[in-house]
């Protein structure tokens, strides 16, 4: 017998003995339930969740609804209608403050991110100071974390009451969560398995792709919006707790009291059991329908359309270019980036909820950015000039500007505002000129309010 049969025949022979010997490897582990939610609410300032405290009375109370809240700063940079302490001081307050007012729905998935308070309408510089990519990263830690059936957050607009820096960079930053947390190839350490999972130093996450299924926003903006959505009724009764949904709204208010109306308005309504003027004033937040990954109706009910557990990831479309013919003038600024983001997103239904707007102090100083392009082979001058309502001065903006073949040229223009107040707003119109032939013109509403946020 040879060397090299004698091996063969040892080796076939403790093949069956191996395979006898192998145990079956456990099951691996699910994700954990512990934070599993149905709703998670998206937002930037503690307080922010009051304005769809009925919607989420219903959710927790009636529909047994697991809710989640992120919020991307503690709302340091407010005012304090309470006491003295203000800033970082504050900030600390205000988480304590709605943890309070969460306790109350038995809400006890909260998560802050450290994003800077930024008061202002500005959505680039809040986005700025929060760290754009940082934030994006650990919203989608967050949604993979909770898997959500559905994201509510604030609408990504910009108008009258609804300008807000932070209010719009939590959409923004919502929605590009909604968009990614599902996709394996985005913030890919998050998903990846530890080597040792009992073991210390692990670099990997474990998560797993999450796809919500549902996307809704609300608004706060100042006059009413035409937004299909699911209706609601915050006079209706709950059947489980026997009293109306704006009653229970109330009890997320009442711990908010570094947050002037916010508080006072509730506890006004508990104390004298008048709720008219606080249902009044809640029942203007609408849900908004922002897109859905599962058939349903935008006016809908709010879970229409939902089955628990995971759906594949769901590609949106992602920029596409639309260049103008010939010569054009269009708004700039964020007014640009929220016509690519719309259709990017394939949220661009919510484009016609509000005309371009502004709202600023009486006698305040204005800012609206313009683009001037020119889509043909040819240079040209362009006479750039400003319609200004009676008692408004125009400070920069009107020039003659060459654009070269191809060029998209930003234009800042600057305006001074009359002292009167004008809830009823006042049109500046912009009119662009190539010798004697009109290029095109924009027009911006604006609403003079005896104080806002700076623009």
């Amino acid at each position: 017998m040879t060397r090299t049969f004698l091996l063969f025949t040892l080796l076939s022979c403790a093949v069956p003995l191996l395979a006898a010997q192998l145990q079956e490897a456990p099951a691996p582990l699910p994700p954990d339930p512990r934070f599993k939610s149905d709703i998670l609410l998206i937002v930037s300032h503690p307080d922010d969740e009051t304005a769809i405290g009925s919607w989420l009375a219903r959710a927790v109370y009636d529909l047994h609804k697991r809710v989640a809240i992120l919020y991307l700063n503690r709302g340091e940079g407010g005012g304090n209608s309470f006491g003295n302490e203000q800033s970082s001081a504050m900030g600390a307050i205000r988480e304590i403050e709605v943890r309070r007012a969460a306790a109350a729905f038995g809400i006890d998935l909260l998560w802050f991110l450290d994003g800077q308070d930024t008061p202002g309408q500005d959505l680039m510089h809040s986005l700025t100071n929060w760290g754009h990519g940082e934030n994006l990263e650990r919203i989608v830690r967050l949604i993979r974390l909770t898997r959500p059936e559905m994201i509510i957050t604030w609408l990504p607009h910009y108008g009258a009451g609804e300008n807000h820096g932070d209010h719009q960079a939590s959409g923004i930053l919502a929605v590009e969560a909604f968009d990614m947390a599902g996709d394996p190839t985005r913030f890919p350490a998050q998903i990846v398995p530890p080597r040792e999972r009992a073991d210390i130093n692990n670099f990997t996450e474990g998560l797993q792709p999450w796809q919500p299924k549902k996307l809704y926003f609300f608004s706060d903006v100042s006059h009413p919006l035409p937004s299909t959505g699911p209706a609601f009724n915050v006079h209706e009764i709950s059947p489980s707790q026997k009293v109306p949904y704006y009653e229970l709204a109330a009890r997320l208010h009442l711990p908010h009291l570094t947050q002037g109306d916010v508080a006072e308005t509730a506890l006004a309504a508990q104390e004298s059991g008048d709720y008219s003027a606080f249902a009044e004033w809640i029942s203007g937040f609408k849900l908004i329908f922002g897109k859905a990954v599962v058939p349903c109706a935008p006016s809908g009910d709010l879970f229409e359309g939902i089955k628990e557990g995971p759906l594949p990831f769901v590609q949106v479309r992602g920029y596409q270019p639309h260049p103008n013919a010939g010569i054009a003038l269009e708004l700039g600024g964020l007014f640009a980036f929220y016509r690519d983001f719309w259709r990017a997103h394939e949220i661009e239904a919510i484009e016609i909820l509000l005309k371009p707007e502004v709202m600023i102090n009486a006698g305040g100083y204005l800012h609206i950015p313009l683009l001037l392009i020119n889509n043909t082979s040819e240079s040209v001058q362009v006479e750039l000039r400003a319609q200004i309502p009676e008692g408004w001065r125009n400070v920069a903006g009107e020039a003659l500007y060459t654009l070269p073949a191809g060029a998209v040229r930003p234009v800042q223009t600057f305006f001074f505002a009359p002292e009167r107040t004008n809830p009823s707003g006042e049109t500046i119109l912009w009119n662009a000129k190539v010798g004697e032939r009109t290029a095109g013109s924009v027009s911006m509403q604006v609403f003079l309010a005896e104080w806002t946020l700076p623009q």
